[in-house]
């Protein structure tokens, strides 16, 4: 059922919330989003025009990270969290002293499109570039899709749950597979433990789902922050893939 048609049907909604990769940017139009056909489209207008109802659009991490912030894996957390999507591709949602940070671009919370700390070719595969332009994002790593290509690039092509299969034969090539991913991963995470220090950090998204990346990423983190000893604990969404709708719901209300 789409938006449209759900509105049409339940006449008493008040607003909508929409969770969407990318983001809206200062001028109206979609910026940012994975699924490039919406970059530079009107999207809140275009579906305005079909409803009389008011329409919020938030980042699908940030609305991962007010629906964990809010009562999930981090609502313990006085005042602030970070949720990081590791699916498709890769995005942050940061809420500091209860708030949710977009920033003056609208780019609050883009990880995924800063260069993988530590990049070397010899660890970590060939240089990439992005389709957003950029050299080695992390996204091209620490995504879903990421963790398939690195995988292919050095062996053969297989998706992310064929990869964890083999992990579970024994197979060397897909034990240090992950390690490596985990190693990237705590690198990114790192750089968020560095400049944002959050209480928490929460994951979402397919890659979230492999438990055996908790234990890794805990274990390597320290390596990657200023301090060698940090506690921030990295855990998995409580909500899974219920947390976008719980999130796009809030963004409407939170503040």
């Amino acid at each position: 059922m789409s938006v449209i048609e759900a509105v049409s049907q339940h006449g008493d909604i008040e607003s909508i919330g929409i969770g969407c990769c990318g983001s809206v940017g200062n001028d109206g139009l979609m910026q940012g989003a994975n699924v490039t056909v919406l970059n530079g489209q009107d999207f809140i207008g275009d579906i305005q025009k079909q409803i009389d109802v008011p329409v919020a659009i938030a980042n699908d991490a940030d609305c991962l990270a007010l629906s964990e912030y809010k009562d999930g894996a981090a609502k313990h957390a006085t005042n602030s969290c970070v949720a990081v999507i590791i699916g498709t591709g890769c995005g942050a949602g940061v809420v500091i002293n209860n708030g949710l940070v977009t920033g003056l671009n609208k780019l609050g919370g883009e990880l995924g499109h800063n260069p993988l700390p530590n990049f070397n070719p010899d660890v970590d595969g060939k240089p990439h570039e992005c389709y957003c332009g950029s050299m080695n994002c992390a996204e091209s790593f620490v995504s879903g899709t990421g963790f398939a290509r690195t995988f292919a690039e050095k062996h053969e092509p297989a998706d992310s749950r064929e990869i964890m299969a083999l992990y579970h034969k024994g197979d060397a090539r897909a034990v240090d597979h992950l390690d490596l991913y985990c190693d990237q991963l705590a690198r990114t995470l790192g750089a968020i433990v560095n400049f944002v220090d959050p209480e928490v950090i929460v994951l979402g998204g397919g890659m979230s789902n492999v438990d055996e990346v908790y234990p890794l990423v805990q274990q390597k983190l320290s390596q990657y922050t200023f301090t060698k000893a940090v506690t921030t604990q990295v855990v998995k969404s409580v909500h899974g893939d219920s947390s976008g709708v719980r999130g796009a719901a809030f963004c409407t209300h939170f503040k």
